[in-house]
């Protein structure tokens, strides 16, 4: 979990990665809220597409109940994330099932998500892609 531990530890800094890490959600949740980090995890094998995916996202994160599951929503309830918390993971798996289902609503995902990454929150917020799946240019690797 050597990447991991690096964003954990401020010596990467928060942003959308691809991960590879073969760990146990359970493992890699002790892991982030041992450093103080929130882990939310959408499991995108199930929720394959958009509407499974923005379910996921506001069920994970526990978004109010006015979230409206869509990606103006998704926006405005990810500006609020993270209080008490170092920051926040959000650990996708199967994001792949997404980006070859629904390539366009896979970019407004990553452009949404993206901008809270790059947000001036006070909370870090990062996104692990993790498994294989189609190139997405300009990602990097958090291995």
């Amino acid at each position: 979990m050597s990447g991991l531990a690096a964003l954990l530890a401020g010596r990467v800094d928060p942003g959308t990665y691809l991960w590879h890490g073969a760990f146990d959600v359970d493992d890699v949740r002790r892991t982030v809220e041992h450093a103080g980090w929130a882990l939310a995890h959408v499991d995108g094998w199930v929720a394959d597409g958009k509407a499974e995916f923005l379910a996921a996202v506001g069920e994970s994160l526990d978004f109010p109940d006015w979230y409206g599951q869509n990606f103006d929503a998704l926006a405005d309830c990810l500006h609020d994330i993270g209080a008490g918390a170092e920051g926040v993971v959000l650990l996708w798996d199967g994001w792949a099932t997404l980006a070859r289902g629904d390539e366009k609503a896979f970019g407004i995902a990553l452009t949404v998500l993206g901008s809270r990454v790059h947000a001036d929150r006070g909370v870090p917020f990062a996104v692990l892609l993790r498994g294989e799946g189609p190139e997405v240019a300009g990602l990097p690797s958090l291995d």
